[in-house]
């Protein structure tokens, strides 16, 4: 996969059901990792996931038998079709995907409304069925809209799938994109809109999928708003600023730090890595971002 595949492609490839695999010299390659990659030992704080858009060179299957070679046990952004994959090798689809139109048509906008709300009504009782927990779902843009009317459109739709998530016991969750470098004019752009729409919302089983990357780049002040708001914050995704590549000392963004903060709030849910691994040693680049966060 090339390292400046956007995330917005991918996605749609994935919602497709046609996540393409890299050039073919690079299958060989990552199996060859494969082959030197053992088994970490982790401290329990962390419950560690990788997002599957990030390793589109691997088969779901390849990705799965990655995971547990390394020591964890989840993937994240997989949708229904490659369930079965995961649980053959008892791996969990730690946030579930495929009830969402894009990343630009989302609950923002009430256009999108009809099929967001029977998409989603479909999908609920199938994660909940599979024994998941989490259902990502997106702001869309805005297409000239104010926050406030945002906010309004987005709790109007929200809200009439929330009584069947939480009789499903299945956790909703939007997603924090930054709009400055990756998702221009995308809506939930700020924590301080996402949090409002939870209020608004007023569901237990609404939360915020914090990304770290993300929010590094629209409004930095990571640790603090972990530490002041993570009761809204119900998932965590990473990437290394700028370039949303490996979470090294080649970046911006310590990692140490921000997971320990997450561990003190009590946090108990998932972190998925989802930078693109720019080293020649993909496999090595995952394994040691899982140690770097592992604290």
């Amino acid at each position: 996969m090339s390292q400046n595949q956007s995330r917005r492609s991918a996605i749609k490839g994935l919602l497709a059901g046609t996540a393409a695999l890299g050039a073919s010299s690079m299958i060989p390659a990552i199996a060859a990792e494969n082959k030197n990659l053992s088994a970490l030992k982790f401290k329990g704080n962390i419950n560690h996931s990788v997002c599957r858009w990030c390793y589109n060179g691997l088969t779901v299957e390849e990705l799965c038998q990655t995971v547990k070679k390394i020591g964890f046990s989840a993937i994240d952004l997989v949708g229904p079709k490659d369930w079965p994959t995961l649980q053959q090798y008892g791996v969990v689809s730690s946030m579930c995907n495929g009830a969402e139109i894009n990343l630009t048509d989302g609950f923002a906008d009430k256009t999108y409304h009809t099929t967001l709300i029977k998409n989603y009504t479909d999908m609920i009782p199938l994660v909940a069925k599979a024994g998941y927990k989490n259902l990502i779902c997106f702001s869309g843009s805005r297409r000239g809209m104010d926050d406030e009317t945002g906010l309004k459109n987005a709790t109007e739709g929200i809200k009439q799938i929330m009584g069947l998530a939480e009789k499903e016991g299945v956790m909703i969750q939007m997603e924090l994109l930054n709009s400055r470098v990756d998702h221009k004019d995308y809506m939930c752009d700020r924590s301080t809109w996402g949090i409002e729409l939870c209020k608004r919302v007023g569901s237990p089983n609404f939360k915020l999928l914090y990304d770290i990357y993300h929010m590094q780049i629209d409004e930095g002040d990571v640790i603090r708003s972990i530490r002041n708001n993570h009761a809204y914050y119900g998932h965590y995704h990473t990437a290394g600023v700028p370039g949303r590549h490996e979470i090294d000392e080649t970046q911006e963004l310590f990692y140490p730090a921000i997971m320990r903060a997450i561990v003190e709030t009590g946090f108990k849910g998932y972190t998925a890595q989802e930078f693109i691994p720019a080293a020649s040693d993909k496999m090595d680049s995952l394994k040691k971002a899982i140690l770097l966060c592992d604290v």
